[in-house]
């Protein structure tokens, strides 16, 4: 049976580049150009992955992503972003995104990111560990997606309570970009490292002190990141 992929974009030449790119590998693709249409698709035709730009009409990607959200936080989401807006990354990885992918893109670059995803979506599903993550004057609570620093509360994905408890089984150790991708991601993540650097620079917005001086994750020039849980 093909794979369903729903592509959400309203440039009409890149959205029919993508369908029919797709379409040529093999997927089953719907396409929308509007929230609203998103949405519809969505829910009638459930798809194994969705590929949503961020600036649509009549319903934003970022609306349409926390909508599926709401409800499902396993279909893979690969966000497409205008080039260089730092912005539009870390807002879609906020909301759940999986990925995202910087227009303009090279399409061995989209596909690789699209087999990712859906290897990812198919992998046997790990047990959740819900245990509570301490250090610091930093709490977390798995099992409600929150985490507190001091007074301030703070929500979490998934993907950061697994990036903190990888840290933490690791701490003091330097930890490479591509193994952190392969443990986090998982399945060989064929995407590049800035997925993962977008992640941390949220990441640290909500634990640490000063998030352009992190004393938690440590940055490891060229190489990777570093956890360090006493940070006095």
């Amino acid at each position: 049976m093909k794979q369903k992929i729903l592509v959400i974009e309203d440039d009409e030449s890149i959205l029919t580049g993508l369908v029919d790119l797709l379409r040529s590998e093999g997927y089953k693709v719907n396409s929308a150009k509007n929230g609203n249409d998103a949405l519809f698709f969505y829910k009638n035709e459930c798809p194994d992955l969705i590929i949503l730009d961020v600036m649509i009409p009549e319903k934003s990607g970022y609306d349409v992503c926390r909508e599926i959200r709401s409800n499902d936080p396993m279909t893979p989401i690969i966000m497409l972003t205008a080039k260089g807006n730092e912005v539009d990354k870390v807002i879609g990885l906020e909301l759940g995104a999986d990925d995202y992918v910087v227009k303009p893109f090279g399409i061995n670059e989209l596909l690789a990111r699209v087999r990712a995803a859906l290897r990812r979506r198919n992998a046997k599903p790990k047990v959740i560990d819900d245990s509570p993550i301490n250090f610091g004057d930093v709490s977390i609570n798995p099992a409600e997606m929150k985490g507190r620093k001091g007074d301030v509360t703070f929500d979490l994905t998934q993907r950061e309570i697994n990036l903190l408890r990888l840290f933490l089984e690791n701490e003091g150790k330097i930890l490479d970009r591509f193994i952190i991708l392969d443990k986090i991601w998982g399945v060989k993540y064929e995407g590049t490292t800035r997925t993962l650097d977008q992640h941390i620079v949220k990441l640290r917005q909500k634990i640490e002190d000063d998030p352009a001086n992190p004393k938690y994750i440590i940055t490891i020039y060229t190489v990777g990141y570093k956890f360090n849980s006493n940070n006095q």
